[in-house]
């Protein structure tokens, strides 16, 4: 199973379609003559991107159970240092493994809302290096749909385990909203200050790059502030990366935040070893938004961050990033 282009008479969810469109009927099969280096498309996960899918193929085992295929690249802007993959790259794979089958088999429209509202991952950090070749990965998924009273999809939990050579380099899982609740439209509310005393003003100046780990200015998502424990989130809707639609702050710039602030927390960039996030409804990119993080006890050689994120005052994010003590 190696491919994601598809030709098919029968057009996605959501979608007009027609005869031979890059459509993919549920628990349809790769086309055994595809090469390896193909992708699915990039509506479905959510990127604007080719270079950013990871996924390149899928198809469904027996019920909820899937197989999906995907491939990490050797370089990358934000995924790739000192010859290893970012434990954020794990992250990325999962959350469009779960938006890719809630859209081919679960038949959410491709125009629909599908917020995110939880990430986790646990890495093998044994299992991230860099090769001579891209890493070539096959994912195990097993779907958790969740349905109204009526029948209605309102949901779905992705359970992953991301495999590396026939060994598990990661686990985690995404799960995604199919309805969106009612003050998931609302615009948020207009405060001329947040409400931990922060100036409502736009962010400025990023963080210095080497002090979260990254090499670019580009990169950094944070600007600080008079107090040590809190940044501004900086958002940059250009770049390759960081990039959502309907209005929210992407996931992957709430996660990348969380790993700068864990960085800057523990006096030292350091790479995750786990990472758990949980995505309000309502988190729009309307206001500064207040990133805070807060050291938690240690426990067997690991060290782990409290982080969250408030839009207007309102708690709109909190992951706890976990990483090897220093």
């Amino acid at each position: 199973m190696s491919a994601s282009t598809f030709r098919t008479d029968r057009a996605l969810p959501g979608t007009a379609g027609t005869p031979g469109s890059a459509a993919v009927p549920p628990g349809a099969r790769p086309a055994p003559d595809r090469p390896l280096t193909s992708i699915v498309p990039k509506e479905l996960v959510h990127r604007t991107g080719v270079a950013e899918v990871m996924l390149t193929g899928w198809e469904r085992v027996e019920g909820d159970h899937f197989t999906v295929t995907a491939q990490w690249p050797r370089g990358h802007s934000l995924f790739t240092t000192g010859g290893r993959y970012h434990p954020l790259i794990a992250a990325e794979t999962i959350r469009q493994a779960g938006i890719l089958l809630a859209h081919t088999e679960y038949g959410v429209p491709l125009d629909g809302p599908l917020p995110v509202e939880e990430i986790r991952v646990s890495t093998r950090p044994g299992l991230f290096g860099i090769g001579w070749t891209p890493a070539t990965l096959e994912l195990r998924v097993t779907v958790r749909p969740r349905h109204a009273d009526d029948g209605t999809l309102t949901g779905l939990r992705a359970e992953t385990e991301i495999r590396r050579d026939g060994r598990t380099a990661a686990t985690g899982l995404s799960a995604v909203a199919c309805v969106t609740a009612p003050e998931d439209e609302r615009p948020p509310s207009r405060r001329p200050a947040l409400r931990d005393g922060l100036p409502a003003a736009a962010p400025q100046a990023p963080l210095a790059p080497q002090a979260v780990g990254r090499l670019s200015p580009l990169d950094v998502v944070l600007s600080p502030t008079p107090r040590p424990d809190r940044w501004l989130l900086r958002t940059d809707t250009g770049h390759p990366v960081f990039t959502g639609r309907g209005g929210r702050i992407p996931d992957m710039v709430l996660l990348e935040a969380a790993c700068q602030a864990t960085a800057m927390t523990l006096g030292r960039p350091c790479t995750p070893l786990d990472i758990a996030a949980g995505f309000g409804p309502g988190t729009v990119p309307a206001g500064p938004c207040v990133i805070g993080a807060r050291r938690l006890p240690a426990a067997g050689g690991t060290e782990s961050v409290l982080v969250t994120g408030r839009l207007h005052g309102e708690p709109v994010f909190h992951s706890t990033v976990t990483a090897a003590a220093g």
